[in-house]
């Protein structure tokens, strides 16, 4: 009986996905956000540069970064009179010369912006940091909020059409370094250590700004310049507007945010970010993924996109590997072996065949939030709906990337994008270890079963991510910045946060020893450098962290707003030692 009933089960599995899966070219999106004159001359600046100044540290960046000081048609005719070398290239001094004539420098569109929420030390700041020298770095980190920030030049707005930066309503806080411009998914993390520093004004003006993109595309940008309109980034803009109502009460702001965040909704759950998957039980769940609507070189990597793509022989492949790469930007992790079919092959991208685990996650806590602002606004329909959602969502969570084995939720791989409807196989799960697959536990559906909790935290403290220095985010060593060894803030903080709202003795202490961990590796690395970093080697205490296609950065936004917020929450007895 058994078996006729295991062979039934098999039977209308089979049928349900015969009658549902159906190849269609129209489901396989291949939707495109058309480049501008301006972008495709830069990119040909770029590559200029390139072959004229080629050296190490070479930043391609910069070339589409840098303000026009004339109309497009006349710098473009001037490049074009340019003398050229027999290989093609510009002499040296003809374009330095051009450059210097036709150009403003590279961030000169934003003007220094003094905060007026800024006090040297903020009244109730850090009240558990009693160690001197702790106290005295966590004032001086504090103090980074003054340099980071910024207001877009009022040249933007008159003449856009020069500018690749986009104009903004309000002031902005830059990550730093290379990265002089908004961006969504560090604004967060910023926002959590504005909130540490009371400078509750520049934080509100950070979500009036994201929510000026959506208003005008649609949805939140990866960052505030023309070049970023193909993607957006880690959807956690309700998770600023939840943890600045939580401080400062402002229910205007969340009346205000909630019709761009249900826009911002419908786009995380347009076609071409939304799935249908069928689970072994016969279920059908809706989960999403990455996907830029770009197949180009990324003009602001492009001189490295097309080394990259040039062992593709057709165009059809290079625009899905261009694909690949642009959606990877979009999940905040580029790059990471996570995205690569046969890691650490880069040519083998495929993030738009996964199924993230941390995405989700983070569309769980808005779905959450969403439900929260609906209800405290008196939209209870809304309210109601989206608390359906996030039940839907967990559920789906559960049964798609939960693996009982190693108690850790796993990103799962699609065996072909095109299908409407995927059928569940165990073996698609990715069962690498990354610090994305115990990113559920920063969500209240997940940290509230002390159960699962309670497992997760064993599967964590044996999992190999936990170093001297912090959490690595994964266990591979490719030369990519987003595997071992590096660690990075945002990961740090999800991480304790979760293990901290469970309530649980030991996840609470895990909580605290991965804090303490980070915040020393941060403090030895600044007092030795000077500056904060974008990234730590969690395996070396006290040494920056590396990889990736461009030198380590430092500044730096998510950074500084972590180590404060742990500072807020933990503290720093003045007994406790700081050092490797």
């Amino acid at each position: 009986m058994a078996e006729y009933a295991q062979n039934y089960k098999v039977l209308i599995l089979t049928w349900l996905s015969l009658t549902l899966v159906t190849v269609t070219a129209s489901h396989c999106v291949m939707a495109v956000t058309p480049s501008t004159p301006l972008l495709s001359f830069l990119e040909r600046l770029q590559e200029t540069a390139f072959e004229t100044f080629a050296h190490s540290n070479f930043d391609p960046k910069t070339y589409v970064d840098m303000p026009l000081k004339s109309a497009l048609t006349v710098t473009e005719d001037a490049f074009q009179k340019l003398p050229r070398n027999a290989n093609g290239s510009v002499p040296v001094e003809d374009l330095k010369r051009f450059i210097e004539a036709y150009f403003e420098g590279a961030g000169d569109d934003l003007v220094y912006r003094d905060p007026q929420d800024f006090v040297p030390e903020p009244e109730g700041f850090l009240p558990k940091v009693n160690h001197p020298q702790v106290r005295a770095w966590a004032l001086q980190v504090h103090s980074l909020w003054k340099n980071l920030s910024r207001k877009i030049s009022g040249a933007v707005k008159a003449q856009p059409d020069l500018h690749t930066l986009l104009p903004l309503p309000g002031s902005v806080v830059i990550p730093g370094s290379r990265f002089r411009e908004v961006y969504y998914w560090d604004s967060y993390w910023v926002i959590r250590g504005l909130l540490a520093s009371k400078m509750h004004d520049t934080a509100k003006a950070i979500v009036t700004n994201l929510i000026s993109l959506i208003d005008k595309y649609g949805f939140v940008l990866n960052g505030a310049r023309a070049y970023y309109t193909n993607r957006s980034q880690p959807p956690l803009l309700s998770a600023m507007i939840y943890e600045i109502y939580n401080s400062t009460g402002d229910l205007e702001l969340v009346k205000r945010s909630l019709p761009a965040l249900l826009k911002e909704y419908e786009f995380w759950n347009s076609d071409i970010h939304k799935l249908t998957i069928l689970d072994d039980q016969g279920c059908t769940h809706t989960l999403n993924r990455y996907y830029a609507k770009w197949d180009k070189p990324r003009p602001e990597s492009s001189i490295m996109d097309k080394a990259s793509a040039s062992n593709f022989s057709s165009v059809s492949e290079k625009q899905q590997f261009y694909r690949e790469l642009a959606s990877a930007a979009e999940s905040g992790w580029d790059f990471s072996t996570r995205w690569m079919r046969n890691p650490p092959n880069f040519t083998t991208l495929a993030t738009t065949s996964v199924i993230p685990v941390d995405l989700n996650a983070f569309l769980l806590g808005m779905e959450l939030n969403i439900a929260l602002f609906a209800k405290v606004t008196g939209d209870n329909s809304t309210a109601e709906r989206f608390l359906e959602n996030s039940d839907l969502r967990k559920k789906a969570m559960d049964s798609i990337f939960w693996n009982a084995n190693k108690k850790q939720w796993l990103d799962y791989w699609l065996s072909s994008t095109c299908e409407e409807v995927h059928v569940w196989k165990n073996e698609h799960q990715n069962q690498n270890v990354f610090a994305s697959n115990f990113v559920p536990l920063w969500m209240k559906p997940f940290y509230s079963d002390t159960s699962l909790v309670s497992s997760v935290v064993e599967s964590l403290k044996t999992s190999g991510l936990l170093r001297d220095a912090g959490v690595a985010t994964s266990l591979t060593d490719s030369g990519q910045q987003w595997d071992f060894p590096n660690g990075w803030a945002p990961l740090q903080h999800m991480l304790v946060e979760g293990l901290l709202k469970s309530g649980l003795k030991e996840a609470r202490l895990l909580a605290e020893e991965i804090a303490i961990r980070w915040v020393t590796t941060n403090y030895i690395v600044y007092k030795k450098t000077g500056v904060m970093h974008e990234k730590f080697d969690v395996e070396h205490c006290g040494e920056f962290g590396g990889g990736g296609e461009y030198v380590p950065q430092t500044g730096f936004g998510w950074s500084n707003g972590v180590v404060l917020a742990f500072l807020e929450e933990f503290g720093w007895p003045e007994d406790r030692n700081i050092e490797c």
